[in-house]
């Protein structure tokens, strides 16, 4: 079978070598990015480059989508010379970012009145993983919308998990981040306590590590308060934006969490600090200094 043709916006860590996982696959690309080295990159490989997102949607089957935040995804879909304006009927646009489920949602809707398709597919694992095609997949969305890419999806993630309507992905996603970087929050400031009060940070997590409390967060959390090594490879930034998203997401649902709220504001205090760039548990050093 023919493979469909697939434009792809964001061209970033994770964008960029998704791009050129699907290249060494077969797949014919159209990009759009500002980062000239990126696309660059990519037309070496082959790759189209489009000057706008409507023109980038006019010749795709596929438009797939990896950018940082919900108000990015709406300007490219709604921009006079967006996505909307270029998509064909029939074409399905997935979006792999986190995003709003409410904003999701609005997108899909706008995009079925075109007589297109759309999947939230957000991601889990990391860039190596992409290059591989070996991410996880939460992706959502019509079941018949959704079996017309699963095999591109396949082609992206060794483990693709099918999660229902419209919006359910970036919800399962916002869920999965507030556990996991609340949970780096607090170990972090666990760490910082300690220091504070004189126990031995070492100490502390061979004994926390002993228990029910021990984790791939903790370990991560221990390699920077221990260790000074930072490899989680996820920012203070990103994780800020996500659980900014998680507490308007309990909004809308008409709920809400005091410890997504406290975990928010030391996130957002961190970025103010100067911390956005850093690895989540480099949070450690906001918690070290913090008074009261």
């Amino acid at each position: 079978m023919t493979k469909p043709t697939i434009g792809f916006i964001g061209l970033g860590l994770m964008g960029g070598n998704m791009v050129e996982n699907l290249q060494k696959r077969g797949y014919q690309l159209t990009v759009l990015d500002l980062n000239k080295s990126a696309v660059s990159a990519c037309i070496g490989r082959g790759a189209n480059v489009a000057t706008s997102a409507k023109e980038l949607a006019a010749t795709s089957d596929i438009i797939m989508l990896c950018l940082t935040t919900s108000a990015v995804v709406e300007s490219l879909v709604y921009a006079g010379d967006g996505i909307l304006a270029g998509i064909k009927p029939g074409a399905v646009l997935v979006d792999f970012g986190t995003s709003i489920p409410a904003s999701t949602k609005k997108i899909g809707a706008d995009l079925a009145a075109k007589g297109a398709g759309m999947i939230d597919a957000p991601l889990g694992r990391t860039p190596a993983h992409a290059k591989d095609g070996l991410l996880n997949i939460m992706a959502a969305g019509d079941l018949a919308t959704f079996e017309k890419v699963q095999p591109v999806l396949q082609d992206q993630g060794e483990n693709v998990f099918y999660l229902g309507a419209l919006g359910a992905g970036h919800t399962t996603k916002l869920i999965n981040n507030f556990m996991g970087m609340t949970t780096v929050c607090a170990m972090s400031q666990a760490f910082a306590v300690a220091d504070l009060a004189g126990v031995d940070r070492q100490q502390l997590f061979d004994i926390m590590s002993t228990g029910p409390s021990n984790s791939p967060f903790m370990q991560f959390c221990k390699n920077y308060a221990v260790d000074g090594v930072s490899d989680l490879g996820f920012s203070i930034a990103n994780a800020n934006k996500d659980l900014g998203y998680f507490v308007k997401m309990l909004e809308e649902l008409g709920t809400q969490s005091k410890i997504a709220e406290g975990s928010s504001a030391n996130l957002q205090a961190a970025f103010d600090a100067g911390l956005g760039n850093g690895n989540v548990p480099e949070i450690f050093d906001y918690f070290l200094k913090l008074e009261k």
